[in-house]
């Protein structure tokens, strides 16, 4: 499998961001292997929050809440998707799948880093491969903190607000991460801030994976990952491990996912689920620190 590799130098500098990179090399299910980053902030011996990005983000997104949880005792684990942030991009378009990109991270996770009393922080795309692993692997896994996310089937409806998404993201001539992630905020975004989003992404030939993502989604019945999302449903509908959702106010494109989840997963019932004002899509940006103590306050109680 051929991937770029985005050069250091893009990443100097940015903002709020002091972390230390961190490397693993997995297998790219070709006889190959690609470099997958991740950032590990606080002791080693703590308890794990696994902090998962979306499209077309990467674990810069999570800058604000990290100093918080490891401030809280805990250990922050932010990867980087394959094809994100400094991560290995592959190439071509059909490089990317569903089930890859649930096996990079399967791989990272447990094969290299192999991470236990997992507290689960998901959003976006970090919940569809996140929950895809929990509902895999329920062992690993402690409790789940949903945040703007789901575990789509092709079963219902995604909406009209998704389906223009992903026309656009087709459709755009220059694929404009920066932008895209500003526009999906509820607050505007300083450009050093919108630049560092747009780092990882020197020019089109990087951004095969964040082109490729929409596609992805389960949206009809007969997808391609539908029915390994139905198997993973029918373990989160027997979960009965502490569960949260921590929705924003503000996200035309997963608003009313809590409720399926806080209906359908038994560890939901009785927790308190919180709706973060004022956050966006990208609440981590928003409203980072709310979150982060959101999850700090989880994990305490549970």
């Amino acid at each position: 499998m051929e991937a770029r590799r985005t050069r250091d130098e893009r990443f100097d500098g940015l903002p709020g961001c002091p972390f230390a990179p961190h490397y693993a090399e997995v297998p790219d299910g070709e006889g190959g292997s690609l470099r997958v980053h991740y950032v590990d902030e606080g002791p080693r011996d703590a308890p794990v929050a696994l902090l998962l990005h979306g499209e077309p983000s990467w674990s810069y997104l999570y800058r604000k809440m990290i100093p918080v949880l490891t401030g809280a005792g805990l250990r922050a684990v932010a990867p980087d998707l394959v094809g994100f942030g400094r991560s290995d991009k592959p190439t071509k378009r059909s490089d990317y799948t569903y089930e890859r990109h649930v096996e990079w991270m399967r791989a990272l996770l447990f094969d290299e880093l192999d991470l236990d009393g997992i507290t689960l922080v998901c959003q976006d795309w970090g919940g569809l491969i996140g929950l895809r692993l929990v509902g895999e692997h329920p062992d690993r896994f402690a409790r789940v903190v949903a945040a703007n996310t789901f575990l789509p089937t092709g079963d219902r409806d995604l909406g009209e607000a998704f389906f223009a998404w992903q026309r656009f993201s087709q459709d755009v001539e220059q694929f404009p991460v920066g932008p895209i992630v500003n526009g999906g905020c509820t607050t505007d975004l300083p450009p050093e801030v919108i630049a560092a989003y747009d780092a990882p992404f020197p020019d089109e030939t990087y951004k095969e994976g964040a082109r490729q993502f929409p596609l992805l989604v389960p949206s009809t019945p007969n997808d391609p990952a539908a029915a390994a999302n139905r198997r993973a449903w029918e373990t989160l509908r027997q979960w009965d491990k502490p569960f949260l959702t921590a929705f924003s106010d503000s996200d035309p494109i997963t608003a009313g996912a809590e409720h399926v989840l806080q209906s359908d997963i038994p560890g939901a019932s009785g927790q308190a689920h919180t709706t973060i004002a004022g956050g966006g899509h990208f609440l981590q940006e928003d409203r980072g620190e709310e979150l982060a103590a959101a999850v700090v306050e989880f994990v305490k109680l549970s």
